[in-house]
């Protein structure tokens, strides 16, 4: 959700803090403030509602605050309305100190009732500006604020990621994690703090990530680490090998464009490497051959874009393993008193590797017995840390909130994880699975052919895009692909989309389809083709207005019935969402741009979710 980033050194802290903000604008973009601590021993804060372009322009790109120690903040609102007065940081009554948070501290009211009962006064409706208060009034006991944050950290409930400074220790700053994400980044005579790596990879590699409970007092030339205990400890060092331009827009107009430009790169990164000689590979997977086949059922956890590789996964998983899949949303999965034991494997997917309800699932699942193996791409992250297994996507960055590379790799590696068991299981024979892999290895190459020709996209978003609500439709893998599909609609352009599985029409949402009605009808999937033209005719008969997306080898049976028509290459039937789902990207992508929306920063929205 919010950014955070932390800098201590020998340079203007002010601009660095900026730079690191804009990179992590994708978490959250209500409002962002900075609080620096000036030479003269001063600690003054600047924040503002709206983007942080505005910010920047108040504070002439931070070249009007001076000071060499400071924190920042992007925000997405959970508590309080995006305003100036609830903007981050939060400075405690007598000015001394500021913090700023990600995450939500559950008992904000009791603890705000107390100190209100102590004499404080609040101007925010944030729950952040209780534990800013709540540290003051310790720090007024002790004078100490490692000692004063420790106190306060017993007393909050709720998930936090936290940065701390006092005027009067003006040397250093303080961390605390706990279910947020936070790391600490090391440079040449200057440290950092950040919520991602994005905000610190211009200036170190060299990181280490808070573990809960865990906090870290952070100067120029030192970082000290303690656990909950309040015992010092070490951390081991990680070395992050993204690409500094990876990060970076390289030309395009925006980040989403540039991400479902580099798909079929980031399939190659995920799946070449782990096919040798025509066989998949997994040399660091823990649960191999003789784990699969004590395996009574699989689960498949996930949220939001990340779901709907699950539901894809589940129908190719059933197929190759026939072992029975349950695809669930992490939000519902600990609520639900889930039937995970011992011989469960749970596949746990998030491109952050930090999403709070997909943690709590994965810990549901992991004291329930389940061996947990986790699909993520950000090194180091909680989830990949604490999961039995992970394999990990290297799609590198994504920074558009939309994601699409972060799927795509996540689909590719999910299906080729049933390849894999299927194979150790016995249950697919090896004409087909060399059939598979042949296919995966011309995945990116028939992408590529797909990306060179978007024409006909952009003539449909041109011809569509004024649509206020859209029906996505199809069968089996059509319908999974419609959901990612619709959800790329609703998002980036705020059109009501929704995606039906064609054969529920009939009960209840045909009622819905009147004249004009855009509905795109999606019939790659060859098995169930003819049935999915049937649902086509319907739809037309109510007086629908019917895009459709076929492949090359269907489209003259489809244009039959409908006039426009999408086509992608033909592929092996369970690596046919892969591409698939590309030209639905790039048409929700022109008609968000047609309808002047901000594409990268859609309204409401933030891109690693980590609050409840």
């Amino acid at each position: 959700m919010c950014g955070i980033v932390g800098f201590v050194g020998s340079e203007q802290a002010a601009p660095i803090l900026l730079d690191g903000l804009e990179r992590l604008e994708y978490r959250g973009y209500d409002s962002a403030g900075i609080a620096v601590i000036s030479g003269d021993g001063k600690l003054r804060v600047e924040k503002t509602k709206g983007r942080l372009k505005v910010l920047s322009d108040i504070i002439r790109g931070g070249k009007s605050v001076e000071g060499k120690i400071g924190i920042g903040h992007t925000r997405w609102a959970t508590h309080g309305e995006p305003n100036d007065i609830n903007a981050h940081p939060h400075l405690s009554g007598d000015g001394k100190i500021a913090v700023v948070h990600n995450g939500i501290i559950e008992n904000y009211v009791e603890l705000r009732d107390y100190l209100i009962s102590q004499g404080y006064a609040f101007k925010s409706e944030t729950d952040t500006e209780v534990v800013t208060q709540l540290i003051a009034f310790y720090y007024a006991e002790s004078g100490n604020l490692l000692e004063a944050v420790f106190k306060v950290l017993r007393r909050i409930e709720g998930a936090y990621a936290l940065g701390i400074m006092c005027v009067d220790e003006p040397e250093h700053f303080v961390a605390a994690r706990k279910d947020a994400p936070l790391l600490i980044g090391y440079g040449e005579g200057c440290n950092f703090i950040a919520s991602d790596v994005t905000a610190i990879i211009k200036h170190t590699r060299d990181v280490s990530y808070m573990e809960d409970g865990e906090v870290a007092v952070i100067s120029a030339d030192n970082v000290e680490f303690y656990n909950s205990m309040e015992q010092p400890i070490t951390k081991e060092h990680h070395t992050i090998d993204w690409d500094v331009s990876a990060a970076e827009k390289g030309g395009y107009a925006h980040f989403m464009l540039k991400e479902i430009m580099e798909q079929p790169e980031a399939i190659r990164k995920t799946a070449f490497s782990r096919i040798r000689d025509n066989r998949i590979v997994f040399e660091d997977l823990k649960f191999g051959a003789e784990q699969i086949k004590d395996v009574s059922r699989i689960f498949i956890i996930a949220c939001g874009s990340s779901y709907h590789v699950g539901v894809v996964g589940k129908y190719n998983l059933e197929r190759l393993m026939r072992k029975p899949v349950e695809v669930c949303l992490a939000s519902e999965f600990r609520y639900s008193d889930p039937l995970v034991d011992d011989k469960t494997l749970v596949i746990v997917i998030s491109q952050s590797g930090e999403t709070l309800d997909t943690m709590a699932a994965l810990r549901e699942a992991k004291a329930r017995g389940g061996h947990i193996l986790s699909i993520v791409n950000v090194v180091g992250s909680s989830i990949a840390r604490e999961s039995d297994d992970v394999l990990y996507t290297w799609a590198g960055p994504e920074i558009a909130v939309a994601t699409t590379k972060a799927y795509s790799t996540q689909l590719i590696l999910l299906d080729m994880l049933g390849l894999y068991f299927a194979d150790a299981l016995g249950t697919v024979g090896q004409s087909e699975y060399a059939a598979i892999i042949d296919e995966i290895l011309r995945l990116p190459g028939k992408m590529e052919q797909m990306l060179e020709n978007i024409d006909d996209i952009k003539h449909f978003a041109s011809k569509y895009f004024n649509h206020n609500s859209v029906f996505f439709i199809g069968r089996n893998l059509d319908y999974a692909m419609g959901l990612e599909g619709s959800l790329k609609l609703k998002e980036i352009s705020y059109i009501h989309s929704e995606a039906y599985a064609s054969g529920e029409l009939k009960h209840g949402t045909i009622s819905l389809i009147e004249d004009g009605t855009l509905v795109i009808a999606l019939g790659t999937y060859a098995p169930l083709f003819d049935k999915a033209m049937s649902n086509v005719v319907e739809v037309q008969a109510r007086g629908a207005d019917v895009l459709a997306l076929t492949t090359e080898g269907h489209v003259t049976e489809m244009k039959k019935t409908v006039e426009n028509v999408m086509s992608v290459p033909e592929t092996h039937k369970i690596l046919q969402p892969s591409l698939g789902v590309v030209p639905l990207q790039l048409f929700a992508y022109y008609v968000a741009l047609l309808r002047g929306c901000d594409i990268d920063k859609p309204r409401n929205l933030a891109k690693s979710v980590t609050v409840e």
